[in-house]
């Protein structure tokens, strides 16, 4: 495990926020994404059980706590545990994919 932190692209990688670790280090290089309300451009800034990362995902807002790091990428089951939700999914059809919390009752 790692006690101090890891690279965030590899940490948005094992989450399975992202599809893949380059997926990961475009939105790293994009501006888009931010670590802790700070705008992130390099894909080695390093996250830390704790920190709070937020960026947007198509028209929506994915905003997680960062919970655990973990030493490589498992099934979403664990992946889902690595974070907490800070947003509710805006719809049902987006409550179960990565990144969002419970959905908002109607």
């Amino acid at each position: 495990m790692y006690e101090r932190g890891m690279r965030i692209d590899k940490w948005l990688w094992f989450s399975r926020l992202a599809a893949s670790r380059s997926e990961a280090q475009k939105l790293c290089e994009s501006r888009r994404l931010r670590l802790d309300g700070r705008v992130i451009d390099r894909s080695c800034a390093t996250v830390r059980p704790g920190s709070v990362l937020s960026f947007p995902k198509d028209e929506h807002v994915i905003a997680v706590r960062v919970e655990l790091l973990a030493d490589q990428r498992g099934p979403s089951a664990e992946a889902r545990g690595l974070y907490t939700p800070l947003l509710p999914a805006p719809t049902a059809h987006l409550a179960r994919h990565p990144g969002f919390g419970e959905m908002v009752p109607a």
